[in-house]
């Protein structure tokens, strides 16, 4: 078009419509691309919670585990200690009876 004629009218609306197809493509790939990330996302926290799922099954699988080791380790150590305060009371008869004076 040489310069300083007026543009066509029908030429400048069809550059017009062309930019609004573009634009319009353009909308229309963003969408495609977050329905797209929506879906990963989705997956992703799926993934995420079977994970935590599978987690805390075992954390408290573990915490059953010691808390049964704490209670046998408990009742172990409480026995020990009757028979320690048995075999106490049982020196302190013999010493008694045989008229042993208790250690300073």
């Amino acid at each position: 078009m040489p310069d300083g004629q007026p543009e066509d009218l029908v030429l400048r609306l069809l550059r017009d419509m062309r930019e609004n197809m573009a634009a319009k493509d353009d909308i229309s790939d963003l969408r495609s691309e977050i329905r797209s990330l929506r879906a990963d996302v989705a997956s992703d926290i799926h993934t995420l919670d079977a994970k935590i799922d599978t987690t805390s099954k075992d954390i408290s699988d573990q915490i059953v585990g010691l808390r049964r080791a704490v209670i046998d380790y408990h009742s172990s150590v409480v026995g020990h200690g009757n028979i320690i305060a048995d075999l106490e009371a049982r020196i302190r008869r013999v010493e008694q009876r045989l008229g042993l004076d208790e250690p300073h």
